[in-house]
């Protein structure tokens, strides 16, 4: 009579994991987008919606007039009436020292990725060479998706191509990578640029989870 032998437990970690969640380890706090939203919280966010909604009518009409404001509070409310718009929370606070220094990285990452393009553009004979990169965030919320995203579009070089909401992964298409050593170096890039967009308007829960999935390459890099 042949026994079977037992089956090996898989270290892999499971679909959906982070990279630092194995099998049989207690699963990430849950996120705040995870959770029922309140009344209040409700009627927060379609205040913030209309909001922009009025913003941008008056934009596009380039006139800031009360005919104008009144016209954009009915077309944000059909819009919020007949197209509702997926909840966009914000469980975070505004950080004023880490938004200081999220602005003055971003402005300096425009500077050096110009200079960068420019360079690429002016060499001969060479054609620089792109690569579409997959990058996890650890916060899968829709706003740091969003945010994050429109950061790394208006970096030149880099363009967000498609956006994997459920799985909370960025696919950028980057100029100018030659080797497996610079697209990891871009995805630490990302990953940094997350960390600092936390720390700047993050809630407390959110940079907990920042702190404990970071990897070691990450760590080493930011001392």
């Amino acid at each position: 009579m042949s026994h079977d032998p037992p089956p090996q437990r898989s270290t892999d970690p499971p679909p959906g994991a982070l990279p630092s969640q194995r099998a049989g380890e207690p699963p990430p706090p849950e996120h705040p987008e995870d959770r029922p939203l309140t009344r209040a919280a409700r009627r927060r966010n379609q205040a913030v919606a209309m909001i922009v909604l009025v913003t941008v009518w008056v934009l596009l009409w380039g006139t800031l007039s009360w005919a104008n404001v009144l016209g954009g509070l009915v077309v944000g409310l059909v819009v919020l009436t007949v197209f509702p718009l997926p909840p966009v929370t914000f469980a975070g606070r505004v950080h004023p020292v880490p938004l200081l220094r999220f602005a003055l990285r971003f402005l300096r990452d425009l500077v050096v990725a110009s200079v960068q393009i420019a360079a690429l553009a002016l060499r001969f004979g060479h054609p620089p060479l792109g690569a579409i990169i997959a990058v996890p965030l650890r916060i899968r919320s829709d706003l740091n998706l969003t945010l994050t995203a429109e950061a790394l579009s208006l970096v030149p070089g880099s363009l967000i191509v498609e956006v994997d909401r459920d799985a909370g992964v960025l696919y950028v298409h980057v100029l100018g990578v030659r080797d497996r050593a610079e697209v990891e170096r871009f995805r630490t890039g990302v990953l940094e640029l997350e960390a600092r967009l936390i720390a700047a308007i993050g809630s407390a829960q959110e940079q907990r989870l920042i702190r404990e999935h970071t990897p070691s390459a990450l760590e080493g890099s930011s001392r």
